[in-house]
């Protein structure tokens, strides 16, 4: 196997990690020398074809696994995290990550069995789901699966990465950007070095993760917690949108756009898709698009709706009787999310009444 790897100089590699079974393909793993030994930024799914490409691709940039210094992760989800086990087990690196999305892995790993598939079925009935979108969860259930998803072989990271930290990276000068909205704890990074080509457009370049890609609109959708409602600091929240002190993942990801876009870097590295210039002009688009959404979706509002009703009448990438199941769970989540900054932003007020809550324009 000849795994693809980009050499974008100046000390800095990319490797394309497949995912299996995704339309994205593969995640962007990069590599990063260091003083100290090369560092990854994310690892890549947890599968046996991605580590051997991972592994393929760190030799061909002239390393070896155990040479691995550390790992860098932009976010918990399994794309990114996923192998960080294996790559600590081959080579003794450290793991670092934002401390909220550090905590989503702790209760993941500490969740009861089929607790997912409880949270899940819960949410989804809460939104309004029909019964037969509903049965097959309570079948999985009731026989005993859902005890593992993704991610769960991934290591616990034993470093936090700190907003605004200029990380412990000998001869490289890479800080910290925290970015919320994709996951709770995302990072972008920043490295704060002239761009090997001499570029005088920008500044240094973005290890972007998910936050900021060329030609996909980020999934922005509640923030996940297995766990329950109990943690203060999870995604569950009993009282709905209207909640004290609920999250709202699009106005923290909408707020970290414009952090990223005042940074404007002289190019962004992102972990899918491919490496790009204007991070600003991205920056006005996804904006924009948000935007626009929250207007469509107010007009959808001028009748009363569940989150499942306004997820099945929103625009995605193809109609809605062809979404396959989980990505209507995804949907509806992120339904929910756009209602949450409607509320917020007082656009919109849940409808009183008993059943599947339901929520209408102001």
């Amino acid at each position: 196997m000849t795994p693809q790897v980009t050499d974008h100089k100046g000390g800095v590699w990319s490797i394309a990690v497949p995912i299996p079974d995704n339309p994205l393909g593969h995640t962007l793993v990069h590599l990063l020398e260091t003083d100290r030994g090369p560092v990854l930024i994310d690892t890549g799914w947890d599968d046996p074809d991605s580590w051997t490409t991972l592994v393929a691709g760190i030799t061909a940039c002239g390393f070896a696994p155990d040479e691995l210094h550390g790992v860098l992760i932009t976010h918990h989800h399994p794309d990114h995290h996923g192998l960080s086990g294996k790559v600590r087990e081959a080579s003794g690196a450290w793991i670092a990550m934002h401390a909220a999305d550090t905590a989503v892995v702790r209760r993941t790993r500490e969740a009861e069995p089929g607790r997912w598939l409880d949270h899940l079925t819960a949410r989804l009935a809460a939104a309004g789901a029909p019964d037969e979108h509903l049965a097959p969860l309570r079948e999985a259930r009731a026989q005993g699966r859902g005890r593992t998803y993704p991610g769960q072989g991934a290591a616990l990271p034993d470093r936090d990465i700190g907003p605004g930290e200029l990380l412990d990276l000998p001869g490289r000068r890479v800080r910290a950007l925290w970015t919320p909205g994709h996951t709770p704890g995302h990072v972008c990074l920043h490295l704060e070095e002239e761009h090997p080509s001499g570029r005088a457009d920008g500044f240094g370049r973005l290890f972007s993760g998910d936050h900021l890609l060329p030609g996909i609109t980020p999934h922005i959708g509640l923030y996940e917690d297995p766990k329950g409602p109990e943690d203060p600091k999870g995604a569950q929240d009993p009282e709905g949108p209207e909640g004290a002190g609920v999250h709202d993942p699009l106005g923290d990801y909408l707020d970290s756009l414009e952090r990223v876009g005042k940074l404007a870097p002289a190019e962004v590295l992102p972990a899918h898709q491919h490496a790009f210039t204007d991070a600003t002009g991205r920056v006005r688009e996804l904006i924009a698009h948000h935007e626009e959404r929250l207007r469509r979706l107010r007009e959808l509002l001028r009748e009363p709706r569940t989150p499942w009703q306004l997820a099945m009448a929103m625009e995605w990438n193809r109609p809605w009787e062809q979404l396959p199941y989980a990505s209507r769970n995804i949907a509806v989540s992120e339904a929910e999310a756009h209602l949450r900054r409607l509320v917020k932003q007082g656009r919109a007020e849940q409808v009183p009444g008993s059943g599947p809550v339901r929520y209408q324009a102001v």
